[in-house]
Formats: structure tokens, sequence, C-alpha cells
């Protein structure tokens, strides 16, 4: 019996036109909405998504197509934006005396898509070590006097945060105010989420989940615009940012504990203006989530004593779209002598790719650190993608060996300039998510992230292109279908 037939006898006529109208309406549809104000890249992706799967893709695309935020949120943020005190004006016109041109015109065009004023004065620490890091953030916590606040794009409660997650009660039970953001999609999925929260309401502590997706209680935006920021400010004297979040370095799975996982972080202590900064953008976030605009007493940080100049810079959708691809395409433009780049995901958009080959072809050395393997499948194939392509134009690609995920995430322009902080180099990261980077300004600052980057090189092997091209031939595939989904956006 031939059941396929049959059941095709079964369908009405009217039905099958009905498919066929709508198919092609869709499609119709998509090719004139889709690429309006999209770079070609991203519109050809939808479009190829939407040619394969109409219906299912008409209907991924209205949900995740628009990289935009509800009216209502852009409207705190800017409202929460022109509340904060831009600071000495004097300093930033020394500031700026004291920089390259090259800098200085980098410091300007970060301004104009949102970043705060340079500020001097700085001291600022690498923390290379993960358990390190959270012990450090421990130890502030349990230092405050008069405020904690505490942003991440995942934090749990189990054994290896529980340094930082007592510290946290035990402030707020001796009359600290501590304020607490967690990422709701983004922290919601690991085993220790639950438990995290259930304390926080134990303790009393004020908290709130960053971007919601809870449409039964009125809170929705596009699910997967997320906040990835690490910000933790403790008095307004001290702060920690970077790429590590607060959860354990198997990052708390039972498959990423199975395969060995341990995460690879970067987190820099802060003392100086950019503390200030960093309090901004943390009130900015709270305001949005809570209508509540902070106003904690001015601390007096007393003079900054530091040698380094900082530029504290917020991303995300709301803010200037693009700032950091801008930012890292001007930075590589500008470069002299050796850009080394560090990153979990390495996706590079057109622009990127074509800054990175035109800097080697003018005598600039390229350095790629990259994780030999990574949790995210997807991103992890589009990534290797690319490799062949970047080899046969004299970048170096390194790759830290399994069963470790470098996490860190930092970019170093010649001897002086440092970009450090949350944010990937893909499309997610300079379009759809808030992350935060500081621009830092300084050999002494350079030469540490230096001995940081001797330190991978020693569990990094370089990857050579006949090694790369006699992979088997089902990988290859795998990544360059993976491609194909790097511009969405």
């Amino acid at each position: 019996m031939d059941i396929p037939h049959l059941l095709w006898n079964t369908v009405p006529p009217w039905a099958g036109a009905a498919f066929f109208a709508v198919d092609l309406v869709i499609r119709l549809l998509a090719l004139g909405t889709i690429p309006h104000n999209r770079r070609p890249s991203a519109a050809w992706g939808w479009l190829l998504v939407i040619f394969f799967f109409p219906i299912l893709g008409g209907l991924v695309f209205l949900l995740l197509g628009r990289a935009d935020l509800p009216e209502v949120r852009k409207r705190k943020q800017r409202e929460a934006v022109e509340r904060v005190d831009p600071g000495d004006a004097e300093d930033r016109v020394r500031q700026l005396e004291r920089l390259p041109d090259w800098v200085a015109e980098t410091v300007r065009l970060n301004q104009h898509n949102g970043a705060f004023p340079v500020s001097g004065g700085h001291r600022i620490e690498v923390i290379g070590d993960y358990d390190v890091s959270l012990a450090a953030m421990a130890e502030a916590i349990r230092g405050a006097e008069r405020y904690v606040h505490f942003e991440f794009y995942i934090a749990v409660a189990e054994s290896s945060t529980e340094p930082v997650i007592a510290a946290l009660e035990e402030a707020h039970a001796r009359g600290v105010s501590v304020r607490v953001l967690i990422d709701h999609l983004g922290a919601a999925g690991y085993p220790g989420y639950r438990q995290f929260v259930r304390r926080l309401e134990a303790a009393g502590i004020d908290w709130r989940r960053m971007l919601p997706v809870r449409p039964w209680r009125g809170e929705y935006q596009r699910p997967d615009l997320r906040n990835r920021r690490k910000i933790l400010v403790v008095d307004g004297t001290v702060a920690f940012t970077g790429s590590q979040n607060v959860i354990d370095r198997s990052y708390n799975k039972a498959k990423n504990k199975k395969r060995g996982l341990q995460w690879i972080g970067m987190t820099v202590r802060i003392h100086g203006p950019a503390v200030g900064h960093l309090d901004a953008l943390f009130a900015t976030d709270w305001y949005c989530e809570t209508d509540d605009l902070i106003q904690d007493p001015t601390t007096d940080p007393g003079p900054f004593d530091g040698n380094l100049a900082c530029q504290v810079l917020p991303s995300g959708p709301g803010l200037g779209q693009e700032s950091n691809l801008q930012l890292f395409n001007h930075l590589f433009a500008s470069a002299r002598s050796r850009i080394t780049v560090c990153s979990p995901y390495f996706v590079p958009e057109d622009s990127m790719y074509n800054s990175l080959r035109t800097a080697v072809g003018r005598g600039v050395a390229v350095d790629l650190y990259m994780g030999e393997t990574s949790n995210h499948a997807l991103t992890h194939h589009a990534q290797r993608s690319f490799y062949e392509r970047l080899i046969r134009d004299g970048i170096r690609i390194h790759l830290y060996r399994s069963p470790y995920v470098l996490h860190s995430k930092f970019v170093l322009i010649d001897e002086e300039t440092a970009v450090v902080g949350s944010s990937n180099m893909d499309i997610r990261s300079f379009v759809l998510d808030h992350e935060v980077n500081l621009m830092v300004v300084g050999p002494d600052f350079v030469a540490r992230l230096e001995e940081l980057v001797a330190d991978y090189r020693q569990h990094c092997h370089e990857l050579q292109l006949e090694d790369w091209l006699a992979r088997p031939w089902y990988q290859k595939y795998f990544d360059n279908t993976a491609r194909l989904t790097s511009a969405l956006q």
C-alpha cells in the first residue's frame, strides 16, 4: 500500500493551495523586508533559513530577527546616562593631551559610541587564576562598609562560590547595602542557580533578574538579548570586571564534568575613577530592572595614585550598535608592530577579517589565542571555518589544549594599549549582548598581560595549515555549515 500517496489524496485541494500560497507569501515578504537596514551577510543568512524552511524560519525570524529592546528600557537607559557625573573636565583634557594621537582618536571614537570619559590615576591588577579571583572578590565584599553592587551574567551557589555568596550574606547582615543583578536566562540553566536565589531571598538581599523572559508576568523582550557584564563594586573604591562568572570552573554541568572541561578566566581589580564609571553602569542596569535610581552617598575614594589611563566601554542594544566592532577595527588599523587577540569565540565579521589581514600586509604580527575545545558547538564550528583563511593570510593561531576552555577576553595593541572585559569577537557580542570592556593605556599593564599570554602559550599548540587541511571530511562539513549561521543577528 502506498501510504504517502493515500495520505496525500485525503488532503483537500484547497489545503494544498493554501499551503503553497502561504509559503510563497512568506518568501516574497522576506525578500522585501529582511534586507532593510541589515548588513547583506546577515540578510542572506536569514533569507537562506527562510527559503529552506519558510514557515518555521519565518516564525524564528519574528522571534529573534530584531536586535532591539523595548522602548521603555531604552528610555530608562537614556535617563540613567544623563544622570551620570561626567567627572573632572580638566583631567579629561590633560589625559587626551598625554596620549598618542591615535589613542586620543580612539578615546573620542569610544565616547561618541557611548563610552565614559577617559581618566587617569588608575591602579589595575590582573588576576589570571580562577580561584584566586573568586577569593579576591570575597575578600573585598567582606571588607565592605557601605555598599556592594554585584552584577554577573552567571552566578550560582555551590562549593567553589561559597566564599563569595557567604560574604554577600554577611555584608547584608551587618548593615551593608547589597544589591545583586544576575542575567535571567544566562544563569537559570546552571545547577546552583535556584540555591543562590533562595539564599538571596532568605537573607533579605535586594536582587533582580536582568532582562527577564516571563511573558506571563508582562516581562518580555527578544530572549537572546542577554546581559553578559561582570561587575563588582565595593564602596565606590574598588571594582572587579573581566571575563569570569561566579561559578565553578567546570560550569557545574554533568556533561562538562564528564568531558573534564575546566574554564580559564581573567579578572581585573581596579582602583581609580573607572570604579565610579562601573558603578554608574551598574546603576543604569539596576534602574532598568527596578525603576529605582540609586542614591548612595558619594564616597571620597581619596587621591588617585596610579599611572594608568582607563576608559569604561559599555555596549549593547540601545547604546549604539556595533561600538565594539568599530573599536576593534580602529585598533587593528592603528597597530604598528603587533596585535594579540585572546577570545573564546572568534567569528570575525567581514570588516574585522579585512582589518586583520591588512595589518599583516603592513608588517604587523597578529596572534590569536583561542580554545581547542568549547562548550558551544555551533559557535565553535563557525569559528573553525575561518582558520584556513586566517593561516593563509599570515595570522598565527594558538589553540589552548583541551580539556581547558580558554575564556579570557582581551586585545593587546603594540606595547601600550589593551582592551579587557566581557566582549567576545563575534556578531553576538557586537550587536546582541550587553557587554562591558575597559580600554587601558600604559606599558606596565600591557606587559602584565603579555606575561599572561606567555603562560597561555605554554599550554597551546600553534595550528599548522597542513594539519588543519588533513582533518576529517565530516568536521569540514560541520564547520562550513555552522559558518552560515555566523552572520545571523
